[in-house]
């Protein structure tokens, strides 16, 4: 059996595997590259995309989903196999990143036919992601052992975002993917089950943050709730640049929770100026078999107000999205996309990144080469739609809403293996990477560290 990373090998972005027994070949991911390696995303694959009999999807993150229509627009025609929401959200997510691509493919030629270069063509259009919808999928719930030619596999619940799910293969070979493993304590889903399989041959562990922890929940609470706060004394606006799937969803529970506590006054508007966000949050309210108990008693007490809560505005119009523009101060606004570098939160950083008053409120990962990696590295001054913008605003980086494990979490779930299996680190810049290859070896774990499709052999 051999294995090619064509993805999320010393980066945290464009999970791709593929696993090959004979003539059988299956995809687990399809994951599209963002920030400095987003152009590899158009790097070919090692086989016809007709060949791949399967695709196993882990979650709906884009760096995870974001390739299979182009996939299916290069000829595959294959199963694919996800839990049921995790179907759901790849649908929306699929559809919103063709339009995002289209907008952006337009510009980005028009600069291109400027310098003298030949246009590009999309990775794919709207008619590959409806013909993906096309496509035989299985709707697969945790605990459930599924065939895909030779690979027999069973998904459990990794705790990431909903449906997320790390997969364990029995055969040919017993291997088990982490997917992304989720942090422990979170509001909404459920924390990470176990390994059922004690004894794979090789594990392959997500490294997000193999190098540090997060703080406890209980303190990010209180840290956010304080950036709010003084936020709101200056008189400025709280900037949220929000992914809409599972961040949105847990601000806006948190956010409930502190207005109903008082420590949020009622009257304070918070905007959530995001279509996918407003749509992944329908999604989410159709999936309760996903939520932790805590969640789950408040969905069937309230229903709808999981995530409804007072002065809260749903703003899909262009037009309702330039009016928050008008409220100088004393509002909360999230906003995508996560890592700024695309979407309404541009808009909102254009008209409030340079006031001294404004709080920018960063509350998940930021890619290498994304706009938010350079802000929260301390830049004095970045680009906006072509144009100059000072950063004056206090920035707030609170980690502890990482949807991701930290390192503590990494190495129980790893200890949780048996006969300590070799575990290839993937899904990690390199210096997280080596911090935790340490720690996994100094308990006695045999740990590579594998490159961009890079082949490995069972």
């Amino acid at each position: 059996m051999e294995l090619t990373l064509l993805g999320a090998a010393r980066t945290v972005t464009g999970s791709m595997y593929l696993l090959s027994e004979g003539d059988a070949h299956i995809l687990l991911d399809a994951g599209m590259f963002q920030g400095e390696m987003e152009e590899a995303s158009r790097d070919p694959l090692p086989l016809p995309a007709s060949r791949i009999q399967a695709v196993i999807l882990t979650h709906a993150h884009q760096d995870h989903i974001g390739r299979l229509p182009m996939l299916v627009r290069q000829g595959f025609r294959g199963e694919i196999f996800s839990t049921a929401a995790t179907r759901d959200l790849a649908r929306i997510m699929l559809l919103d990143a063709a339009h995002v691509q289209e907008e952006d493919l337009y510009y980005e030629n028009r600069r291109r036919a400027r310098a003298g270069l030949p246009p590009l063509e999309p990775l794919y259009e709207l008619e590959d992601v409806l013909e993906t919808f096309r496509l035989p999928w299985h709707e697969v719930p945790y605990g459930q052992t599924m065939t895909a030619g030779p690979f027999t596999f069973t998904f459990r619940d990794a705790g990431h975002i909903l449906g997320s799910a790390f997969v364990e293969f029995e055969t040919p070979r017993r291997l088990v993917f982490s997917g992304d493993l989720g942090n422990r304590d979170k509001p909404i889903v459920r924390d990470p089950d176990a390994p059922v399989l004690k004894d794979p041959e090789a594990v392959f562990l997500e490294s997000t943050y193999g190098g540090r922890n997060h703080r406890p929940f209980t303190e990010t609470r209180r840290e956010f709730l304080q950036a709010i706060q003084e936020t709101l004394d200056r008189g400025g606006n709280v900037l949220i640049p929000t992914f809409a799937l599972e961040r949105a969803q847990e601000i806006l529970y948190v956010l409930r929770e502190f207005k109903e506590t008082g420590d949020l006054p009622a009257s304070v508007p918070v905007f959530l100026d995001s279509p996918l966000a407003i749509d992944a949050t329908r999604i989410f309210l159709a999936h309760p078999e996903c939520f932790d108990r805590e969640a789950l008693e408040v969905h069937r007490a309230r229903g709808r107000s999981l995530f409804q809560l007072p002065g809260l505005q749903f703003t899909r119009s262009v037009r309702a999205s330039q009016r928050i523009n008008e409220v100088d101060g004393g509002a909360i606004i999230l906003a995508g996309s996560g890592m700024m570098s695309g979407g309404r939160i541009k808009h909102h950083l254009k008209h409030h990144l340079w006031k001294e008053q404004t709080g920018l409120v960063v509350v998940g990962y930021q890619a290498r080469g994304t706009l938010g990696r350079k802000i929260v590295e301390g830049a004095r001054e970045v680009q906006i739609f072509g144009e100059p913008v000072a950063v004056r605003a206090r920035v707030y980086t609170i980690n502890g809403f990482s949807a991701h494990a930290g390192q503590n979490e990494l190495l129980a779930w790893s200890d949780r293996f048996e006969n300590r299996p070799r575990i290839f680190l993937v899904h990690g810049e390199e210096d997280q990477m080596e911090i935790l290859r340490d720690r996994l070896i100094a308990r006695g774990h045999r740990v590579d560290m594998p490159h961009y499709r890079e082949t490995l052999l069972f």
